[in-house]
């Protein structure tokens, strides 16, 4: 994973400027890692790439303060009680990929009774939505860094997700990367593992190829049942903020479309022939 840019703030006149670095010094020691894995998991294909982008100062400080109290490295090393990551024994819903976090903050507001584990390698984004908790008192939210393939497989017991939200994931559009798009059976049949009975997975993407592949691989999964009777996509619930991503998308003739499917019992799987897969 690649290390953002140096957080840059405006400087008043007089101000001294900030200190450089030296070279392989952390840039937030109480923070994010750059890489919490490192060398310890396989090598493969990702489905996320670093973006290199400015560091506020708000979020800088939000980074150093809040990370050691909400902040979670992914690290593969443990698995995580998540009762006693949250104190207390909630429903949490893991979130994958949360941009600026706007959304998150919105969605955790709203639902104090339920927790958000909320994965991202953005660090603007990890700060700022740190910033919102904090702003707002949401002691529902968690932040993870770093590769939410190895949170599930590693650091996740079975059946310990209520939830699954992946909102307006990289779609990768170019034919040659589709295999780098996070929606495949393969994380399908991991997530199923670490969602309980009845669990909803809920997608959203305004790439409408990728929706159309998105339906289709949830509907093969014996793991997951659409929601939708029509077996179809969903109109976006009202608990789903309508972000300002959304609305650029929206404004320029975009068509956004959600997926919510649920995790089958289950004693559900024994009677269908692929149901020793999950």
């Amino acid at each position: 994973m690649s290390t953002p840019e140096a957080p840059h703030a405006e400087r008043t006149a007089g101000e001294p400027a900030p200190r450089t670095r030296a070279k392989g010094e952390p840039r937030f020691p109480d923070g994010p890692k750059a890489d919490p894995a490192g060398s310890h998991f396989e090598r493969r294909i990702r489905s996320f790439q670093p973006r290199r982008s400015r560091v506020t100062a708000g979020q800088a400080d939000a980074l150093q303060r809040l990370w050691p109290v909400w902040g979670l490295d992914i690290d593969g090393s443990r698995r995580l009680d998540l009762a006693e990551l949250f104190g207390n024994g909630r429903p949490v819903v893991l979130e994958i990929g949360f941009g600026m976090g706007e959304a998150t903050a919105e969605m955790a507001a709203a639902d104090p009774d339920t927790n958000i584990l909320a994965v991202d390698v953005h660090t603007p984004g990890q700060g700022h939505l740190l910033h919102l908790a904090e702003e707002r008192g949401l002691a529902n939210v968690r932040v993870a860094n770093g590769d939410a393939i190895i949170l599930l497989r590693e650091m996740l017991a079975p059946d310990a997700l209520s939830g699954l939200r992946v909102f307006f994931p990289d779609p990768w559009p170019k034919k040659r990367h589709h295999k780098r798009r996070l929606i495949q059976p393969e994380f399908l049949t991991l997530a199923a593992s670490r969602l309980a009975p009845g669990a909803i997975v809920h997608c959203a993407t305004d790439w409408e190829p990728y929706a159309e592949q998105m339906l289709e691989v949830l509907t093969a999964h014996p793991a997951f049942g659409n929601t939708r009777e029509d077996g179809g996509f969903a109109p976006r619930p009202a608990f789903r903020p309508l972000t300002r991503f959304e609305r650029q998308g929206l404004d320029k003739g975009h068509v956004v479309n959600d997926l919510l499917f649920r995790r089958v019992p289950h004693d559900d799987l024994a009677g269908r022939p692929d149901g020793d897969t999950v």
